[in-house]
């Protein structure tokens, strides 16, 4: 998760300002990082889970803007497992870094359009594989 927490804070700007550091390790390999937006519509309840992705050659950051919570679905990366799959519900004043590899299901936004701010690799080599789960994963309640 991306979050100041307990972190301890530099202050800067002639202490005007706490920068809460390296909240999100980022790598690119081949590539550069890439800054964009996503706004992400909510799927219609109960959820149901039709894919899966993962980019093995970069992270991805995923920062809300909205001041809304969102879902989150991970599994472990390496040879996908449904078994593996799991569901958070992340806070709005939280963000999450997926590590290079790690399956995990397009951004969740909750009741309303939802944008977040993303910081991701952008190469040469396409770096998306996706999978499609069958059967398909129904949600039922927010975890």
């Amino acid at each position: 998760m991306i979050e100041i927490g307990d972190n301890d804070p530099i202050l800067i700007n002639d202490g005007n300002t706490k920068r809460y550091d390296a909240l999100a390790d980022l790598q690119f390999g081949d590539g550069k990082a890439s800054l964009s937006i996503f706004r992400s519509t909510p799927l219609a309840w109960p959820i149901v889970l039709r894919k899966m992705e993962c980019h093995d050659l970069g992270t991805q950051a995923f920062i809300p803007l909205n001041n809304r919570p969102f879902l989150v679905v991970v599994a472990p990366k390496g040879k996908f497992e449904p078994t593996g799959i799991r569901v958070f519900l992340a806070q709005a004043n939280q963000g999450v870094n997926f590590a290079a590899g790690t399956w995990h299901h397009f951004s969740l936004a909750l009741d309303e359009v939802s944008d977040f701010l993303v910081i991701d690799r952008q190469g040469k080599s396409v770096d998306c594989r996706e999978i499609a789960l069958d059967p398909p994963l129904q949600l039922g309640e927010l975890p």
